[in-house]
């Protein structure tokens, strides 16, 4: 995003996507890489940088409500559900700060 720096940018994608609202620590615990399908069918590398966010608030109306199947779960269960595997690794070896 434009004018944001990288933890204000993962604020206001956590909002949109999630729905949460919280304190983003400014540097970022890894990152991972995945190939991002365009609208016009081209596929790109995207480089993911992830960040901590102590959740202090959810919301019940957002962008992209209904666009993904939200649950609450430990980092370990949330290792197990997504595909990439260098977030796969983020997720194993996170530890709160």
């Amino acid at each position: 995003m434009k004018q944001k720096e990288p933890h204000e940018a993962a604020a206001i994608e956590a909002l949109q996507e999630a729905g949460v609202r919280g304190k983003v620590r400014k540097k970022p615990i890894g990152s991972y890489t995945y190939l991002k399908m365009l609208d016009d069918g081209d596929v790109v590398p995207c480089v993911v940088d992830v960040f901590q966010i102590e959740i202090t608030k959810q919301v019940e109306k957002y962008k992209e409500k209904g666009e993904r199947l939200l649950a609450w779960v430990s980092p370990d269960e949330a290792a197990r559900r997504v595909r990439e595997i260098e977030l796969k690794s983020l997720l194993v070896d996170f530890k709160p700060r």
